[in-house]
């Protein structure tokens, strides 16, 4: 396994070719000398996003969780380093993430981890091992479906946005069918409240929570397990 060999340190080297080790600039705008950047922006972000309602449901617009308003690189930096830190990487054969929201953050860990990436997407295709599930969240209902995940296959579960956990319990549900082992799951925001997974017991680790109270976003935990 690529983490077996790898501590964090050795792979943030490894995804710089050596001609670009070589070069100070580069490395800098990379991978900065910690101290030397505002490692708050997911925070930031978070308290300057706008709030829409769909129906009884306050909703804040976020780069991560709806790809508007636009990404900046050094948001996405920021959160693919901290779940790197954060989730237990050793002996991972795959990353499964829902789409779509979830793509451009496991992409992203997957090309500084080189750990492959699945993609479970709404559409049925019908590949053999092809397995269904229905997922529902606070303000949508569907149908979704896993290919190329096998039985004995450790995981990581990624996702951008914990709220009612219905997605996410609908995954871990149907991974645990196919008897995969989730090694881990990481949402980077997580909405304050109950969600399904508590019923579970399955843990979930987050790098912020926050709660949407009369039109604003408020941090709640910007730490988050």
């Amino acid at each position: 396994m690529f983490w077996a060999s790898k501590t964090l340190e050795t792979l943030l080297e490894s995804v710089l070719s050596p001609t670009c080790a070589e070069d100070n600039q580069n490395r800098q705008i990379l991978f900065p000398t910690p101290g030397t950047v505002d490692m708050d922006q997911l925070e930031r972000s978070l308290l300057d996003a706008p709030i829409i309602e769909k129906g009884d449901y306050q909703y804040f617009v976020h780069p991560i969780s709806d790809g508007v308003p636009m990404l900046e690189p050094g948001l996405l930096r920021e959160i693919v380093i901290k779940i790197i830190r954060k989730a237990r990487l050793e002996d991972v054969d795959k990353i499964v993430t829902p789409a779509a929201m979830g793509i451009h953050i496991s992409t992203a860990v997957s090309l500084m981890t080189d750990i492959p990436l699945v993609v479970i997407r709404k559409r049925q295709y019908g590949l053999d091992g092809e397995v269904a599930l229905s997922k529902q969240t606070g303000y949508s209902e569907g149908e979704m479906y896993i290919n190329d995940v096998d039985e004995g296959d450790r995981v990581l579960v990624l996702d951008d946005v914990l709220s009612t956990g219905g997605t996410l319990r609908a995954i871990i549900e149907a991974l645990d069918h196919i008897n995969a082992d989730v090694v881990d799951t990481v949402a980077v925001i997580k909405k304050a409240g109950s969600n399904e997974l508590e019923e579970t017991g399955h843990d979930v680790k987050t790098l912020i929570t926050v709660e949407v109270e009369e039109g604003e976003v408020n941090i709640v935990d910007g730490e988050s397990e």
